[in-house]
């Protein structure tokens, strides 16, 4: 009886005892944990190369510093303004 169950265990399960089951428990160990290594590699170049960069650049926008003051471009003493003539435009060239 055992005999004719394990036999039709094959059949149904379409097996060979021939045929080799595939890869052991060991080789599927190792080939994910080469595929692991290689995401952890892709993960941290994008962390590298876009992620903190742009944290930097966000921060950057984020922080709150107190505006320079701007110097005026052209500074006139009070002697010079009064000193200033203005006359009256008539289309020609000054």
């Amino acid at each position: 009886m055992t005999l004719m169950a394990m036999m039709d265990f094959f059949e149904i399960n379409e097996i060979s005892p021939d045929e080799r089951l595939g890869p052991s428990h060991r080789t599927l160990e190792r080939k994910l944990n080469k595929r692991f290594n290689a995401i952890i590699a892709i993960i941290k170049s994008i962390e590298k190369s876009q992620t903190k960069p742009t944290q930097a650049m966000l921060e950057a926008l984020f922080t709150q510093t107190e505006p320079k003051e701007e110097k005026p471009l052209v500074v006139k003493r009070e002697d010079e303004l009064d000193d200033a003539r203005f006359e009256d435009w008539d289309g020609k060239d000054f």
